[in-house]
Formats: structure tokens, sequence, C-alpha cells
């Protein structure tokens, strides 16, 4: 009898007793300790970067910001080669070498082929006019002797040039195409003046045209007009 009440006392105290020393035990724990391997997986982690984005302002200054210009030179200035006459259609001899082959397009009545021939030629007579000109005033007062011979120049091609404007004039008559040969007929006598030759048949053109209908020059007799000067060759 009294060994069981004494079992039934050590009972009671290990049971009492045992689960407050074990939560004394974890209360003494620090609150924010964490596991070694959290530790060490915080240790090891890098730490990100947040990238810095460009402001407004470096925005707009990139955009208006020229670029350098880099110029461009000849690895070999010695071996540049300038325009061949020639072979090149920039050139007095390239514009002459249309107006030939619109001559051989005529000769066989091929209008079609004449017609675009001395358009080139036409285009490109006024394009060395235009540019000889411009050297020309650009030197005036600076070189004379550089401005003359530009000038020069700029009226050689614009004579071809008007030359393959009347050829073009009569192209567009042979075609039956009057219409686009008053203007070009109009342009040569602004150019070249009434006075000269090339201005004088291109007025006999327009007179035959109906277009005008006083002769020029005034003839001092029965007030015929010149014989007609159709021709195409």
């Amino acid at each position: 009898m009294v060994f069981t009440k004494y079992i039934r006392f050590v009972y009671f105290t290990f049971g009492l007793i045992l689960p407050s020393l074990v939560a004394l035990t974890f209360l003494q724990l620090p609150l924010n300790a964490q596991p070694e391997e959290n530790v060490e997986l915080e240790k090891s982690s890098p730490i990100p970067v947040t990238p810095t984005l460009p402001t407004q302002t470096e925005v707009e200054s990139e955009k208006t910001s020229p670029m350098p210009v880099i110029p461009i030179a000849p690895t070999q200035p010695e071996n540049a080669r300038p325009l061949d006459p020639q072979n090149s259609l920039l050139s007095l001899q390239g514009g002459q070498r249309l107006m030939k082959e619109a001559d051989n397009a005529i000769t066989s009545e091929n209008y079609d082929l004449a017609n675009q021939k001395l358009q080139e030629a036409r285009q490109i007579f006024n394009q060395l006019s235009n540019f000889h000109s411009q050297l020309a005033a650009s030197f005036s007062g600076i070189d004379n002797r550089l401005a003359d011979s530009q000038r020069t120049k700029a009226l050689e091609t614009a004579q071809m040039r008007d030359q393959a404007t009347y050829q073009l004039a009569l192209v567009h008559r042979a075609q039956n195409q009057p219409e686009l040969a008053v203007p070009l007929l109009v342009q040569i006598i602004s150019s070249q003046q009434p006075t000269r030759d090339l201005g004088k048949k291109a007025y006999q053109q327009l007179l035959e045209l109906g277009f005008v209908d006083i002769p020029y020059p005034r003839t001092s007799g029965d007030g015929q007009s010149p014989a007609s000067s159709q021709s195409l060759n």
C-alpha cells in the first residue's frame, strides 16, 4: 500500500515538472534564431543590383548630339581616276555622242529612238552649262581667268543644248506632235535671242506651225516668208 502511493507520487512529480522544464528551455532560445542552412544561403546569395535608367535629359541630349562626320579619303589618291570624256556621259563628248546616235536614228526614221537620245543629250548639255555657270559665278572677282574659262564653257554647252532642243522640236513635228514642238522652239528663242541664226530658225518653225503670223526677219520686197527649215538633216 505504501509502495503504491510512492509510485503514484513519482509519476505525478515527473509528469508535472518535465513538461515545464522543456517549455522553459524553448523559451530561452532567441526569437530571431534561424537554422544554419538559411544563414549560409544568405551569405552565399548575391545582392540584387537595380539597373540605373538614363534620365530624360540624357536621352534628349543623345538624340540632339550631332554624329561626328568622318571624311572618306581614297586609300590610294594617286590612283584616283578623273572623268573619262570618251566614256562618261557627263561631258561634252558624251553629249555629242548621243547627238550622233540621234542623227543615225533620224536617218533610219526611228523617231522614238531619236527622241530618247535627244532628250538625254539635252539634259546633259543643260547640266554642264549650269555647272560651268556656277563655277564662273563662284570665282568671279577671285580668279578672273578661271571665271572667264568657265563662262566660255557654259556658253558652249548652252549652244549644244539649244541645238539638241531644236532637233528635238523637229522630231516632234515629224511625229505630228506640234504641241510638243512649240514650247521647245520658244525656249530656243529665249536662250538664243531672235537675232541669232538658231533663234531665227526656231521662229520660222513657229511661223510654219501657225503659232505666230508675222514673219521675221521682215522682208522688204513682197512680204514673202523665208523658205521652210523643217529638214531634219
